[in-house]
């Protein structure tokens, strides 16, 4: 949540922050600011709402120096409003702070620093901090800045200026930093999508890590000022690949990448028969397996509960990272926790991580984002290589997601001795060429669609491995369309949720092959008798389904086990079309960011 960016080089860092703030609005776009140094006199300025309106300043063309940082935010502490904008400046005006992350012990602090006669104008969390570097500094940034992070408890990523000093100097815990270096100048971001139009070289933070940058050097050390020796990580994909390409949405060219994005999470993972993972442990010492994720990620975890145990016979259990600490879990050295982020910053699942690792489980992460935290945080990981995902609504890091859980199901199978089903294997490789199949239909769901627009609620019924892709077809309505949307397993209507069905409720039943098929068809029957109307997802040819629908929508068949990864590229151009009918901004949902790096 909320995008960092900084610049100072040999170029004007205005165009290069704006550029960035640009890459980074997906994080957050409840307001925006930029603070550039020219000639030792800080400028700053701040307005609420998108970056669009920052570049129609009057004074955004004043805005001249090498050197800057800019802010992207997502509101936490205060409402969204100029105010409450980063940058924050101190009393001095000479430093500026952008902040990510929460300051938990603010309202101490607060009290602490206003009895000490310091002027704290909004009401957030983060201006706190430039007026502990403030009340500390003495001629070095980089010595304020290491006192004040000793003070915070909470999560941060921290970018700050002075106008005095050549420099920029960042810290870390919780909350991501990059580091672009480049012939031209150094970077700062919380995210590399900010950078890469003018490097592929960085350097990732670590936890409690502070840096400071020069135009043409770095020096990275720990929170007690010992340095630190940091790989210089290369970036693999391109510019290109955060553009629409031709698109009016990210979330539909992503929905679009989906056959590229399933060849690429399949690449080299199967030689021979044969899967290739890297897991640093014996899986013969494997007695339980706990998935932790959040929001989109969860729902996959829960499809991966139904393979991993259809595959491995291993009991697996799911849980909510954001409750999975909080309820001191009974896990051990004999289990492994696998955490599903496709981000890899995810503040919740990140402390699931650690509360696992400290009671000795072993750890997995699933993971699209190379070098993010949790990757270094795991024992072994499973990259999904779905490629950068910037519509905030999840598509394709889902379904590959969802692939990756199956060849590590085969894996554990494989390397605990056992006969690896060859039909999966190959059902898997024929996932890309079937999803292609599904697109074909995406005017098909638009005409749907138009049906639709002025329902205020909806219902996605599914049974055994598909009840998980009727909860996502419901959260991805619900995110980008704002239509009140659950999902339930079919046979659990009738605890409940049959009261809401009358001829107002639509109702989006997924309905392919499986043992529990006419019970669904049973299911469907309950909701024409009572009004309701009914759009049907399937992969066969049936009269009573015709009969019973208003709209049938066909994919391609795929065993059981998989059908999820197909029957959701459906629901998703079904909410895409129907928020885009709406006028609705699709990529940037209200109240939304596409990386929670908060609790």
């Amino acid at each position: 949540m909320c995008g960092i960016i900084g610049y100072i080089g040999e170029e004007n860092a205005k165009s290069i922050l704006i550029n960035g703030l640009k890459k980074l609005e997906y994080r957050g776009y409840d307001s925006a600011g930029i603070s550039v140094v020219n000639n030792k006199s800080l400028i700053t300025l701040r307005k609420k709402g998108r970056i669009s309106e920052l570049e129609k300043c009057e004074d955004i063309n004043d805005l001249e120096g090498n050197r800057g940082i800019a802010h992207t935010r997502w509101a936490t502490h205060g409402a969204p409003n100029e105010l409450n904008a980063h940058p924050h400046v101190d009393c001095s005006g000479k430093i500026s702070v952008v902040h990510n992350g929460i300051i938990e012990n603010h309202s101490a602090l607060k009290k602490v620093l206003e009895q000490e006669g310091h002027k704290i104008k909004s009401d957030t969390d983060s201006e706190i901090i430039v007026h502990l570097i403030e009340k500390f500094y003495s001629g070095s940034l980089e010595d304020a800045m290491a006192k004040t992070v000793k003070c915070l408890t909470g999560a941060f990523g921290i970018a700050a200026i002075h106008s005095d000093e050549d420099n920029i100097v960042i810290a870390k815990k919780g909350s991501p930093l990059v580091i672009g270096i480049s012939n031209k100048g150094m970077f700062v971001a919380s995210d590399v999508a900010a950078i890469l139009d003018y490097t592929k070289k960085v350097i990732y933070l670590n936890d409690n890590e502070l840096a400071v940058i020069m135009k043409d050097h770095y020096v990275v050390s720990d929170i007690n000022g010992e340095q630190v020796d940091k790989i210089v990580d290369e970036i693999t994909w391109s510019v290109q690949e955060i553009e629409k390409g031709g698109f009016d949405h990210f979330m539909l060219k992503e929905i679009y990448d989906q056959p590229k994005a399933l060849e690429n999470c399949l690449r080299g993972r199967v030689k021979d028969g044969k899967i290739k993972l890297s897991i640093d442990f014996p899986p013969n010492d494997i007695e339980r397996i706990v998935i932790v994720a959040c929001g989109t990620s969860w729902h996959a975890a829960l499809v991966g509960k139904y393979l991993l145990e259809n595959i491995t016979n291993i009991p697996v259990e799911v849980d909510y990272a954001s409750e999975f600490r909080y309820r001191n879990p009974l896990v051990n050295e004999r289990d492994v926790v696998i955490v599903i982020s496709q981000s890899g910053e995810t503040a919740d699942s990140l402390a699931a991580i650690k509360e696992a690792k400290k009671k000795g489980a072993k750890t997995i992460g699933i993971v699209n984002v190379v070098g993010s935290t949790i990757t270094r945080e795991v024992d072994s990981g499973i990259y999904i290589h779905a490629g950068p995902e910037i519509g905030v609504a999840s598509t394709k890091a889902f379904t590959c997601q969802i692939v990756a859980l199956a060849l590590l199901g085969l894996y554990l199978k494989q390397e605990r001795g056992l006969s690896v089903d060859q039909k999966i294997i190959e059902a898997l490789y024929e996932l890309p060429e079937k999803s292609k199949k599904i697109l074909e239909s995406s005017k098909e769901i638009e005409m749907i669609a138009k049906e639709f627009v002025n329902s205020k609620n909806f219902l996605f019924l599914g049974r055994g491995i598909n009840f998980p892709t009727a909860l996502e077809g419901a959260l991805k309505l619900k995110e980008i369309s704002y239509i009140h949307a659950e999902g339930y397993p079919a046979a659990e209507m009738k605890h409940g949720p049959i009261a809401l069905i009358d001829e107002e409720m639509p109702v989006f039943f997924v309905a392919t092959d499986s043992e529990n098929f006419k019970k669904i068809v049973g299911n469907m029957e309950e909701v024409k008798t009572r009004g309701g109307k009914i759009i049907t997802l399937t992969d066969q040819k049936d009269d009573t389904v015709e009969s019973l629908s208003e709209h049938v929508i066909y994919v391609p068949k795929t065993i059981e086990i998989l059908s999820p990864i197909l029957n959701t590229i459906p629901t998703q151009l079904f909410a895409y079309h129907v928020s885009n009918l709406m006028g609705l901004d699709v990529d940037k949902p209200r109240n939304l960011a596409k990386s929670v790096t908060v609790e």
